[in-house]
């Protein structure tokens, strides 16, 4: 069975007629994130792409603040749930203790599982100069994006993080049932990668909520797209650590929330 999707059998009504048919639909597994033995989350996610997602969801949680302090990551999957076990410096193992969560993150959440609101909306440093994006490239990846996006392609039901580099076009893409897992795997596979993130720029096609901004912002990505809507929330992020937020981007349109200076 693929990691990614599942067949079902279902009856499908069209036109008047009733045919039985094989459909493919995501597949969504709890994903246990384990620190040192100690269990810090569950997070319902595809089930691929797990040691990129690890590394992504730590540094992007601010649960470290730098990619070295992240020391190993294993990954073990079973029949309905996969653990996943991270090891860290100590002194960050330490300080996650404190801000210990334990709870279930929905496929749809955002700030999953904080327990306060002070966790939730963490101070983020400003993000760096980044790229320097032309309008026509910005077009040429969302075309491109349509095309790169297989387990969506299957089933309809995934969110893709793209990252393109300027004149190189879309590098690297992660699916996920959750657009915010999305987003950590891009982030894990680049930081795996040894990418610098101010050489380009994330291309997401869910909204641009608070949390998008956020993960964006804290490991350094300073040109944030969404097909979608932003929220208010996620623009004032945005205005404030200097990154630039486009939203509503399509082949033929976008509109520029924020820091439009990166955007040519």
């Amino acid at each position: 069975m693929s990691s990614e999707f599942a067949e079902v059998i279902v009856e499908r009504w069209a036109q008047g007629e009733l045919t039985r048919k094989t459909d493919e639909v995501a597949e969504e597994m709890p994903i246990a994130f384990v620190y040192h033995g100690v269990p810090h989350v569950v997070m319902l996610a595809t089930p691929a792409n797990l040691e990129d997602f690890a590394v992504g969801f730590t540094l992007s949680e601010g649960l470290v603040g730098k990619p070295d302090e992240i020391r190993s990551v294993e990954v073990t999957h079973g029949a309905e749930a996969a653990d996943v076990k991270i090891t860290v410096a100590w002194e960050r193992f330490s300080a996650l203790l404190q801000r210990r969560r334990n709870l279930t993150g929905r496929t749809g959440c955002g700030l999953c599982g904080a327990e306060t609101a002070e966790d939730a909306i963490r101070d983020v440093q400003k993000v760096g100069p980044g790229p320097a994006v032309s309008t026509e490239d910005l077009h040429e990846a969302i075309e491109q994006l349509g095309s790169m996006q297989p387990i969506n392609a299957r089933t309809g039901s995934v969110h893709a993080a793209a990252w393109v580099i300027p004149g190189r076009g879309i590098q690297l893409v992660r699916e996920d049932v959750g657009r915010h897992n999305a987003l950590d795997k891009a982030i894990g596979a680049l930081v795996r990668a040894g990418t610098d993130f101010g050489s380009g720029y994330m291309l997401i096609t869910s909204r641009a909520s608070f949390e998008m901004v956020q993960k964006s912002a804290t490991v350094g990505i300073s040109f944030l797209a969404a097909l979608s809507a932003p929220t208010a929330f996620a623009v004032r992020l945005a205005e404030k650590t200097g990154l630039t937020l486009v939203a509503f981007a399509r082949r033929d349109r976008h509109v520029v929330y924020t820091h439009p200076g990166r955007l040519r």
